[in-house]
């Protein structure tokens, strides 16, 4: 990054994006999975880090652990499910088995390794990540054993899952839906960024804003008074509550009304008292991504996973928030209407990651423009870097923050 330019190198280059799978997603916090994912003891469920498949479990005295899917004998994946529920995993290999804790249970036919000093079960178990932490439920990972802790590369967008769980009568989501899987053709950067881009929603998404009657596009036009916001560590925003907030009506951020959802609304006032779930209401859930793979769409996580240096996927999910039943089948139902099979915002969106990826392929320019809104911003009453809706905010404090850690010493 040379000031408000990108190279377009950075979303094609091989060496590149090797030299980001070592220093963002093998060295800081990547988001893994949730902990309502894995509710019981000795649940699993298969997840990954980048590339590298992880399974996420909750052992027998109630801890979740990250472990990674190879055997150490000749490398043969252990895990075969999705998920499941067990005390151990046996390779089909040569039958090594493992308990979820990821030690070495035993050998198929130990004599084979009778007063052989290399046959040490302590050391030959699977690989545990070393750094395992939640907020809010949303679990963490990081294979590196020293570095900063999850709360301080959360920072000030640890507020936002804050804001997204009291939206539940019960102050809890679950992810219990099920996920949909979108392969793109595209760098994960590329993803990264349009999260949180309030320039492209009005001319990409018009179409599913006509068809559905929504006013959603209007909060990205030219008179919004909705803000991008950079928190720092790659970390951004749309905020949407200043228009919410004009408009004064509750769950019309879910684009409903409070007659539609008595139960969640009593539920709501009961936990909270008429005054606060009135402003919760207002306000709604967020649209923040927290950096470098956790997108949170209002109604939806959305998970990103790069394979290679131009291929993507994006696991998405509705949200389910506890004690919000009623809402919860609304929630799946959009969800399936957006970014489900036969959905048409994420197709919008897919068909724009893969373009870009394919102009950027070319030659020239060889430098991209980010330059929108930067005569504008400003510090907000955090401190925090604020534009208009439109404003590439959001890409700018991703890049200065990527460039610092691909730029740091090992």
């Amino acid at each position: 990054m040379q000031g408000n330019r990108v190279h377009g190198s950075v979303y094609t280059d091989e060496a590149l994006f090797q030299l980001e799978l070592e220093r963002i997603w093998y060295r800081g916090w990547v988001y893994v999975g949730h902990e309502s994912e894995v509710p019981n003891k000795n649940d699993f469920v298969m997840k990954s880090i980048g590339p590298q498949p992880v399974i996420m479990t909750r052992d027998n005295g109630g801890e979740i652990r990250l472990l990674q899917n190879r055997c150490p004998h000749r490398g043969n994946q252990v895990c075969l499910k999705e998920k499941g529920n067990t005390r151990a995993f046996t390779c089909p290999y040569h039958s090594w088995t493992f308990s979820n804790t990821g030690d070495l249970i035993g050998f198929a036919f130990p004599d084979g390794y009778r007063d052989n000093p290399d046959a040490d079960k302590k050391r030959l178990g699977l690989g545990v990540l070393p750094r395992v932490e939640s907020y809010q439920g949303f679990v963490f990972g990081s294979f590196a054993a020293e570095g900063i802790s999850l709360a301080e590369h959360l920072g000030g967008a640890a507020e936002t899952l804050d804001r997204l769980v009291q939206t539940s009568p019960d102050g809890k989501i679950e992810l219990t839906a099920g996920y949909l899987k979108h392969r793109a053709r595209t760098n994960w950067k590329f993803i990264l960024e349009n999260e949180c881009d309030g320039y492209h929603p009005a001319f990409v998404h018009s179409s599913i804003f006509s068809v559905a009657d929504s006013a959603i596009g209007t909060y990205y036009g030219d008179q919004s008074t909705a803000l991008t916001r950079d928190y720092g560590g790659g970390h951004t925003e749309v905020d949407l509550r200043p228009e919410f907030r004009k408009a004064d009506i509750p769950l019309r951020w879910f684009g409903t009304t409070a007659e539609r959802l008595p139960a969640y609304v009593e539920a709501m006032n009961t936990a909270y008292g008429k005054e606060k779930a009135r402003q919760i209401m207002i306000d709604g859930t967020p649209h923040v991504m927290i950096f470098p793979n956790l997108f949170i769409a209002e109604i939806q996580v959305f998970v990103i996973q790069p394979i290679s240096v131009n291929e993507t996927i994006q696991h998405a999910t509705a949200i389910q928030f506890k004690g919000a039943p009623d809402l919860n089948r609304r929630m799946r139902q959009q969800t399936m209407g957006s970014v489900g099979p036969a959905g048409l915002l994420l197709a919008d969106d897919t068909e724009m990651y893969e373009r870009n990826q394919r102009g950027a392929e070319s030659l020239t320019p060889a430098w991209l423009f980010l330059g929108r809104g930067e005569q504008r911003e400003r510090r907000d009453e955090n401190g925090y870097m604020v534009g208009h809706s439109t404003d590439e905010v959001p890409s700018r404090g991703i890049w200065r923050h990527y460039t610092q850690v691909m730029e740091a010493q090992s």
